[in-house]
């Protein structure tokens, strides 16, 4: 396990970014202004790099990973955050997204469980 993390906040906005495919995570301790359209978790500590090949679940619903940006696994390391897309590409186009596979996303409330697992 690379990473895990349980869901403890939705903000009030994240719903519109999830309606375009896109997820905005960040720690706890977010500030306030990222709040309204973030997904705050509890993780800590990443113990590899996320890479492409790996595979980020959602309550147990596996996407693969297809793109990391240069600049993700820093954000994810230092302030809990990722920038995911479920766009199925594999470039991405900001240097802190994670690209995943274009599938449905399930429901995100308080009490998912988040997790990188390295793929096989």
């Amino acid at each position: 396990m690379k990473y895990q993390a349980k869901v403890t906040f939705v903000g009030p906005m994240a719903s519109e970014f999830l309606r375009e495919r896109i997820a905005v995570l960040f720690q706890e301790d977010a500030p306030e202004e990222l709040r309204e359209f973030a997904i705050l978790h509890d993780g800590q500590h990443l113990t590899a790099p996320v890479a492409v090949g790996d595979v980020f679940e959602i309550d147990e619903v596996p996407f693969r990973v297809l793109a990391v940006g240069p600049v993700a696994n820093e954000n994810l390391a230092n302030l809990g955050h990722l920038a995911l897309k479920f766009n199925g590409e594999t470039t991405i186009e900001m240097p802190g997204d994670i690209c995943l596979e274009d599938k449905p996303i399930p429901p995100i409330t308080i009490g998912t469980t988040i997790q990188i697992r390295e793929g096989e």
